[in-house]
């Protein structure tokens, strides 16, 4: 049977019916929905780690104990997963291990344009690059193969394009694969100096023997054609190239490192003039000419944003470039009507402070209206650049806040709290906890209290994380109440130390379903505090205080201010 499948939901197929086991990812687009997928499927545990490191090591000790495993994220996610992936070449497997990694071309929901090959060459792990559904699903299978074949992990490209778009794909069988017995092994597995001189070589010598048996690999493959022009491609570039030069001759490549330079040279030889197309940096062009093989490539084509048969028809066959489209009002992204975050940039941008921002919905702050955002680099760095702005200048604590969302705070910002504790940095910190990982499209985290699969665990309590690291001065705020946020933002930048103030509400997007709301008991005494949070679901009911359970999102606020317990969960 054939289905319409995204790239990242046959990237999921693939993984089931190789035998996965376990898989493991944050979300970043546009890989959330690999993980998301594999979910569904009983066979495979699945988690949401608290960042993509983590993930990694859940991958790795899966792999060594002898299950394949998958691990997802986003080409800036593989940054933060650097440091276990570099190693776990050196180490090698047990169980398959594969890492899927969606890169964002012309940038479309990231804080760059980088190039996730030019990390693999430096990891020296061998990556395969599909170009539309039906060979995500064939080329993660056999990524497991490979890995186990060749003792590696196995990195899988995707960009947005591919992971985004929907082709026919064969659905098999699931493949039952056994988990392999663990054996000890010192040498193989413990990377201690000693261990890791000999490991380094065994790496080089592993990447000759599969750049030469490359050459037999049925993902690389001639279509000869017209002997005129020769291209080689690979994934969602090879479409482009099949429209627009239908007459061309092509090689297609399907692992883009490391390269099967015999059948290079044999393509280059049989063509009168050789081009690489490829997008972002000159991966396969820079490899193949330091081979000695002459080919064009980035002297006609762009370094960066995606490509279209339009623009390979302009720059190799020299056609006028397509007309631009009409022009129309532009919509740029905005945060969305109800947000909780709205309330809060209102507030920081009506006192003028400055704001170091992060990665989430909440980066919108920066756009007009609000324009209440000085600067954004990456995932958890607002907490560590707000203390870099109070050592530049003492007085800057007065004046700055650094703005974190709830996913983003446990995925990398909670080592910059500590950082700003134990160096007696003065600075303030806004955690913006909609209670959802928003950005990406609502997936759950530690502290939701809920798992990938929506089921019931611990849940993180942010302000209490806060005060264990040292945090004193901590507020936990709604921000739809204006008058309790500004007043909150106020004392935090007048305080000396570290401040904290949380601004909590649920994402006006979440369904009301996933929640079961709270309830008064009759411990109530009617101090009204409760009241006072300004929430709408918190009314004057017939006795003093009630909750009106249709409004309720479970956000914790009112039964975080009752003193007497009259607030409970409703069954």
């Amino acid at each position: 049977m054939k289905k319409l499948l995204l790239g990242d939901f046959a990237v999921a197929r693939g993984a089931w019916e190789a035998g996965v086991k376990v898989a493991a990812a944050y979300p970043g687009t546009p890989s959330t929905e690999i993980t998301e997928e594999l979910a569904r499927y009983p066979e495979v545990y699945s988690e949401w780690s608290p960042n993509e490191k983590v993930a990694l090591e859940v991958g790795i000790g899966a792999s060594i104990r002898g299950a394949r495993a998958i691990v997802s994220m986003k080409h800036v996610g593989l940054n933060v997963a650097c440091d276990p992936l570099f190693t776990s070449v050196y180490t090698g497997v047990n169980g398959g291990l594969v890492i899927a990694v969606a890169d964002d071309p012309s940038v479309f929901s990231s804080q760059n344009e980088q190039d996730t090959r030019l990390t693999a060459v430096s990891a020296k792990i061998p990556v395969l690059e599909p170009s539309d559904s039906e060979e995500a699903k064939q080329f993660t299978k056999y990524a497991f193969d490979l890995s186990e074949e060749y003792d590696t992990p196995v990195l899988l490209r995707l960009t947005t394009r591919v992971a985004h778009s929907q082709s026919l794909v064969a659905l098999e069988e699931r493949q039952e694969v056994p988990v392999k017995e663990y054996v000890k092994d010192i040498p193989k597995y413990v990377m201690m100096p000693a261990n890791a001189r000999r490991k380094h070589t065994v790496v080089e010598e592993r990447l000759k023997k599969l750049s030469v048996d490359a050459d037999g690999m049925r993902i690389n493959r001639i279509e000869w054609r017209s002997r005129e022009i020769g291209v080689i491609c690979s994934g969602g570039v090879y479409q482009y190239v099949r429209e627009a030069l239908p007459e061309a001759s092509v090689l297609k490549l399907g692992m883009v490192y490391p390269l099967p330079y015999k059948t290079i040279e044999e393509f280059a030889a049989g063509v009168g003039r050789c081009i690489v197309a490829e997008e972002l940096a000159p991966h396969i062009e820079t490899l193949v000419k330091a081979h000695g093989i002459r080919v064009e490539g980035k002297e006609i084509f762009p370094l960066e944003g995606e490509f279209s048969a339009a623009l390979i028809r302009e720059k190799v066959l020299g056609q006028a470039p397509a007309p631009a489209p009409a022009e129309v009002p532009a919509r740029p992204p905005v945060l969305c009507a109800g947000c909780p975050h709205r309330g809060v940039f209102y507030v920081l941008s009506k006192l003028k402070v400055n704001v170091l921002g992060d990665i989430g919905c909440y980066t919108l702050g920066a756009v007009p209206p609000l324009a209440a955002m000085d600067a954004v680099v990456c995932m958890g760095a607002s907490i560590g650049m707000s203390i870099g702005f109070d050592k530049a200048d003492p007085e800057a604590h007065r004046h700055s806040v650094a703005v974190i969302g709830d996913s983003t705070f446990i995925h990398s910002g909670i080592t910059g709290l500590i950082d700003a504790v134990y160096n007696k940095a003065k600075t303030t910190v806004v955690i913006l906890d909609n209670r959802t990982t928003g950005m990406t499209g609502h997936q759950n985290h530690p502290a939701t209290g809920k798992t990938i699969k929506n089921e019931d665990t611990y849940e993180l309590d942010l302000a209490k994380v806060c005060r264990a690291v040292g945090v004193e001065d901590v507020a936990v705020i709604d921000p739809n109440n204006l008058a309790a946020t500004e007043a909150a933002v106020k004392a935090a930048l007048a305080h000396e130390g570290v401040s904290v103030v949380i601004a909590k509400r649920p994402c006006a997007l979440l369904t009301k379903r996933l929640y079961k709301g709270f309830k008064v008991n009759d411990k109530c005494k009617k101090c009204k505090a409760c009241l006072k949070l300004g929430c709408p679901a918190i009314v004057n009911g017939k006795d003093g205080i009630a909750i009106d359970v249709s409004l309720c999102t479970e956000c914790g606020l009112c039964k975080g201010v009752c003193k007497f317990g009259a607030i409970e969960g409703e069954n």
